[in-house]
């Protein structure tokens, strides 16, 4: 059994993350989120020692580490807002933690070569969550691509990309509809979304955006192997007029016309990618996340390449 903590625990990410810690068999010793609103604890770990301020929580693992060693924390689960992970992934290297960052790890790549230092220096690593990687169906759609690309290395797919997942007026107010802390849309609900289209058709070579406004982004987008048209929005008007009755969220990825289904086995995602860390087995690190900061990086700045 492993002790972790965790950052961010009021927040919506961080039900899937305390169900993959209970999942696979481990305790939660302590949580941190500004706002009290937490009973989703009493759930999951009703005994972990929570805190409001980020200076008690990192004396209590401070304090955890120097005096109370059989519960030091072995990993920081770090769900907090984007513009916070960097700080909060320092915290769990330097009190001999690992941690597991939600995407994106970072805003900006440069902050990913100091990273890599402290984990050169501390020993500790730095895992994130890039959880359509470990989805059945994506699997076996990589393993086909990679099948096809092996028989004619210089095929290109045409691929197009629409996630379209309205919000309301309360999103350009909070943390998310600031460019500074969240990244934009193209960071915040779109870098899972270009990981995947990396990891399938290898690494960008050339990106222009096309529309560039606070809550919609349109662009194209060339990768080794692939061709894509992708539009991102947070307008509930985007959504396609068969959809606006039943749902507020609209996600289809097209190739060669053919659209890729993988709207189902979501839930044990976050689980999966934790059984993989705790094991030893394959954890996505820096290096995996690296080209999708990048590009989100340029993408949001419209740095042409």
């Amino acid at each position: 059994m492993k002790n972790f903590a965790i950052t961010g625990v009021g927040g919506y990410i961080a039900p899937r993350h305390l169900q993959a810690i209970k999942d696979t068999g481990n305790n939660l010793i302590a949580a941190l989120d500004i706002n009290d609103s937490v009973g989703i604890l009493d759930r999951y770990f009703p005994d972990t020692s929570f805190f409001t301020e980020f200076e008690r929580f990192e004396r209590h693992l401070e304090h955890l580490k120097r005096i109370n060693h059989h519960e030091k924390v072995d990993y920081i689960s770090i769900c907090t807002p984007n513009f916070l992970h960097d700080s909060h992934i320092r915290l769990a290297l330097r009190i001999g933690a690992d941690a597991i960052c939600e995407k994106p790890l970072v805003l900006n790549p440069w902050n990913l070569d100091v990273l890599e230092d402290i984990e050169k220096e501390t020993g500790k690593r730095i895992y994130t969550i890039l959880q359509l990687r470990v989805h059945p169906s994506l699997i076996r759609l990589k393993e086909k691509i990679k099948n096809e690309i092996n028989q004619d290395k210089n095929k290109k797919y045409n691929v197009t990309l629409d996630y379209i997942t309205a919000r309301g007026k309360w999103y350009d107010f909070s943390w998310k509809g600031i460019t500074e802390k969240s990244g934009g849309i193209a960071t915040n609900i779109g870098i899972h979304l270009f990981d995947l289209l990396i990891w399938l058709f290898g690494m960008p070579v050339h990106s222009q955006v096309i529309l560039n406004e606070k809550r919609a982004m349109r662009g194209e987008l060339e990768l080794e192997h692939a061709f894509v048209k992708w539009f991102l929005s947070i307008n509930y008007s985007d959504l396609p007029l068969e959809v606006k009755s039943k749902q507020s969220t609209y996600r289809s990825i097209k190739i060669e016309g053919e659209e890729i289904e993988f709207t189902e086995g979501f839930t044990e995602l976050h689980t999966e990618v934790y059984r993989r860390i705790l094991n030893n087995e394959a954890g996505f690190n820096i290096p995996d996340a690296r080209p999708s900061i990048e590009l989100v990086y340029r993408i949001r700045n419209n740095i042409k390449f």
